[in-house]
């Protein structure tokens, strides 16, 4: 039987501003394990199959050694099964040292990146690891082919220069009114920032951003993908922020939502 991979990385030591992120794997899967919702997805696959997951745990993070190191090998190891890898954060700083373990079994790869910001800063507040700034890192590094980021509302003169320096193909959401259609050629990997969604629909987060996109938008754009979703990572719900679990429950639905498109989407 088909089966996706899950594991939580619960890492926030590079948040710029408030901590929390850390402590997000272990709500997210509470709010997909439980009775109160369904364990199917929108797109048909039903999540309560024994073996539909395979979730490798928590990583856990000891001093004296690398987070980034760590990181890469367990990504890693999990990806050697061949099944699709879905990460649940902790910050955005992961989403590096993710990228440089799924490059290394993707020779063409496009990410599709929501988020309220750009998170391209060539560094921020003097860390080049930090949750701002894991975008320059995988396209410095050639980690992709594209970088597609959708959503954005936090646009300054840095980001465009940015964009301009690695060809970043961005989707503000000023621009999301209708139907999001990417064009895509190549296996995608999906980075869900959880504030990319306005606070109204996702209040637990450590940076809310007004004006953002709504839980039927994002689901709406994860079911347009027409191209093979090799693995996703979802990041920054800080349950310290979040009002009854709300934004947990989002979290496990859109958890839901990009696993019923990588089983819909696997190549045989």
């Amino acid at each position: 039987m088909a089966s996706i991979d899950l594991l939580g990385i619960p890492h926030d030591d590079n948040s710029s501003y408030m901590k929390g992120a850390a402590e997000a794997p272990p709500l997210i899967r509470r709010e997909l394990r439980s009775d109160v919702y369904t364990s199917w997805s929108e797109t048909g696959v039903d999540f309560d199959v024994a073996g539909r997951f395979i979730d490798h745990g928590d990583i856990e993070f000891t001093a004296g050694s690398d987070p980034w190191d760590l990181i890469e090998q367990h990504v890693g190891r999990v990806m050697t099964s061949g099944n699709p890898l879905i990460c649940l954060g902790g910050d955005h700083a992961i989403t590096h040292p993710i990228m440089r373990a799924v490059r290394r079994r993707q020779p063409k790869l496009t990410i599709v990146h929501i988020d309220a910001h750009p998170d391209i800063y060539h560094a921020y507040q003097g860390n080049p690891r930090s949750h701002t700034s894991p975008f320059a890192r995988i396209m410095e590094e050639r980690l992709v082919e594209r970088l597609i980021q959708v959503g954005l509302r936090t646009v300054n003169d840095h980001h465009r220069d940015q964009f301009k320096r690695f060809g970043v193909e961005i989707i503000e959401a000023g621009r999301c009114g209708g139907k999001i259609r990417l064009d895509l050629t190549t296996p995608v990997y999906i980075s869900m920032d959880i504030d990319a969604l306005d606070p109204a629909f996702a209040p637990g987060v450590s940076h809310r951003e007004p004006g953002g996109l709504s839980t039927r938008q994002v689901i709406d754009l994860i079911h347009s993908i027409d191209q093979p979703i090799v693995a996703a990572d979802i990041v920054e719900y800080n349950p310290r922020c979040d009002i009854s679990n709300m934004t947990a429950t989002v979290a496990a639905k859109l958890l839901k939502e990009i696993g019923g498109m990588m089983m819909n989407l696997r190549r045989p």
